[in-house]
């Protein structure tokens, strides 16, 4: 990257780090910045590493004992090459330093409370209590400066294919989109509370209704969930919406836009992204969010194995699995992954070892005596097992027999994916409905506003877990990094699925009737799509914690550690809003 000299951009500085090395010698420079290290040679010679967010670069001055890491400083000096045999190659400027170095100390520093130096481990907590001292680190400014790329490579896509940015509310009003949301009380309406948006839905349809046509945002967004690696409190996502559109239209917008980030990150590297429905996900990865990078999809046998004298296999569905890492599988790990099998939620896994290949091929398993030899011939020639292999099975019913055993290829195979693969997937025709609650009642599998597939449209009411919806996931190395679906556009439609999910024509009117009513006015066929800025991020810089590409995030209890929030109000501050706090429960 190269940063522009020119004094309109300079301010205090004509040059940064990154730029010294590209200049002439002996052109006159002033850079400034944290002195990353102070070395002594001799009694009248010092060298000063001064660090910029471009990088560092050595300056050479005379003796000087008031200087100490952390200081800001100004240097100003002329940049040579530096002496042969004295070069570093391990940092860009490694090749030149400044010379006859003049400083000016802009501001002193206490020593810091952990090394600034990525090699060195430093406990979370208190890399997070001193947040401005961590985001100095080079994986940090790495880190958020990647996830800037990101955004403006979006927003670049997003303006390219004619969609508009506009801002909707973050005081908002409750919506069901199955997380439990953020309130806010009302100072003028004592007892009314506001609610912060998990996502901004309903607003973007309605700008479809208001005639936008191709909306965008980088929104911020919050829901009150429990926090883990890549969930917070607060996220960002892109989210669109487009009118006049089908599945395919809005697969192409977001497609374009993570094509350009991309290209962005790992500089014009070009991305494929694949097609799977739900169903097949499923059956092959038994996972919604397939991570394909390691191969070993899960095999259907259970058409093999109908009439296996095998009790344990007699059951609606048999999935198998040929284990990515066999040679990993003694006989006390086969127990615990039979045990694994049971803590997930099936009744077991059977596994059977090949040696041999063609007619001299042998098996091993505590059900060997019972299958019989057509039965191995046919397993063999299905799942394509050969010398050296284990086959995992697990029977029971389809959803429990495919998830369990995906769950097994995960933790037995993710170690062996290639980490610079970008494997990027949609995934499509998810179920409209997840089951059903306590009371019978269908569970929205997205949100509420999703369309149901047309043909299945009739079976809203005698058969509602068989419908599908017009919905679709992007999934990137086994990650959702979003979701989104066509949108409900017509009043009696929403109606239904409204009824399907127990909610009445009263309560749809009081909380949704600001919606209902403008598609009263003529509401476009329109659907969009949301993925998370964070996680997309995470993976892109190669983190498995969000909590690294965000500049202030909560600590896993939903603290903030540097800022110590959340904080007690007083009375006084909480009356205004006729809020009184209840003592603590004790035990």
């Amino acid at each position: 990257m190269t940063f522009s000299t020119s004094p309109a951009a300079a301010g205090m500085r004509t040059a940064y780090a990154a730029d010294l090395a590209t200049l002439p010698a002996g052109t006159p420079v002033t850079i400034c910045g944290w002195v990353n290290r102070v070395r002594q040679h001799g009694e009248h010679l010092v060298f000063v590493d001064v660090r910029d967010h471009t990088g560092i670069v050595q300056c050479v001055l005379g003796k000087r004992d008031d200087l100490r890491p952390e200081y800001v400083v100004q240097i100003s000096g002329e940049v040579f090459p530096r002496p042969e045999g004295t070069e570093n190659p391990q940092i860009p400027t490694g090749s030149v330093e400044v010379r006859d170095a003049a400083v000016t100390i802009l501001s002193e520093a206490e020593p810091i409370p952990f090394s600034l130096d990525d090699r060195i481990e430093v406990e979370e907590a208190t890399r997070l209590r001193h947040r401005y001292l961590d985001l100095r680190r080079e994986r940090m400014q790495r880190n958020l400066r990647l996830r800037a790329k990101i955004n403006s490579a979006i927003r670049a896509a997003m303006e390219e294919q004619g969609f508009v940015e506009v801002e909707t509310p973050l005081l908002w009003t409750p919506t069901p989109e199955g997380a439990r949301e953020f309130y806010v009380p009302s100072r003028t309406q004592p007892g009314s509370f506001y609610s912060l948006p998990q996502s901004p839905q309903i607003a973007k349809q309605l700008l479809m209704v208001a005639g936008f046509d191709r909306y965008y945002q980088i929104a911020r967004c919050l829901r009150d969930e429990d926090l883990r690696s890549d969930r917070q409190f607060e996220f960002t996502q892109l989210d669109m919406e487009a009118s006049f559109i089908g599945q395919e239209d809005v697969h192409r917008f977001i497609s374009n836009a993570m094509e350009k980030v991309v290209a962005a990150v790992f500089g014009g590297r070009k991305v494929e992204i694949g097609k799977i429905t739900w169903r097949e996900a499923m059956g092959s990865y038994g996972s919604d969010k397939p991570d394909r990078r390691f191969g070993h999809p899960l095999i259907d046998v259970t058409g093999v194995l109908a009439k296996t004298a095998v009790r344990a296999l007699s059951a609606p569905h048999v999935a198998a699995l040929v284990d990515p890492d066999p040679s990993s599988l003694s006989r006390a790990r086969l127990d615990q992954l039979v045990e694994r099998a049971r803590a997930l939620g099936a009744k077991g896994l059977l596994w059977i070892k090949v040696t041999g290949e063609g007619d001299g091929y042998s098996i091993s398993s505590p059900v060997a005596k019972l299958l019989e030899p057509a039965e191995v011939e046919q397993l063999l020639k299905q799942t394509g097992a050969g010398d050296g292999d284990v086959i995992l099975l697990v029977a029971d019913e389809w959803e429990r027999a495919v998830t369990t055993l995906g769950q097994i290829r995960l933790e037995r195979g993710r170690h062996l994916a290639d980490r610079e693969e970008l494997d990027l997937l949609w995934v499509v025709d998810f179920p409209l409905f997840e089951g059903l609650d306590e009371q019978g009642k269908p569970i929205s599998a997205h949100h509420p506003f999703t369309m149901p597939n047309e043909e299945d449209l009739d079976l809203l009411e005698t058969d509602p877990l068989s419908v599908r919806s017009q919905s679709y996931d992007l999934v990137l190395n086994g990650w959702e990094l979003g979701s989104g679906s066509i949108r409900i556009h017509r009043a009696d439609i929403q109606r239904r699925v409204f009824s399907a999910l127990g909610i009445d024509e009263e309560t749809a009117d009081s909380r949704f009737g600001f919606l209902l009513d403008a598609f009263r006015y003529g509401a476009p066929p329109h659907g969009g799509f949301a993925f998370g800025i964070d996680r997309l991020a995470a993976l892109l810089a190669g983190e498995t914690n969000i909590r690294e590409i965000i500049a202030y995030p909560k600590t896993q209890s939903g603290v903030d550690l540097m800022t110590r929030a959340p904080k007690r109000l007083d009375a006084a501050t909480l009356a205004p809003l006729g809020i009184t706090v209840q003592p603590a429960r004790q035990g």
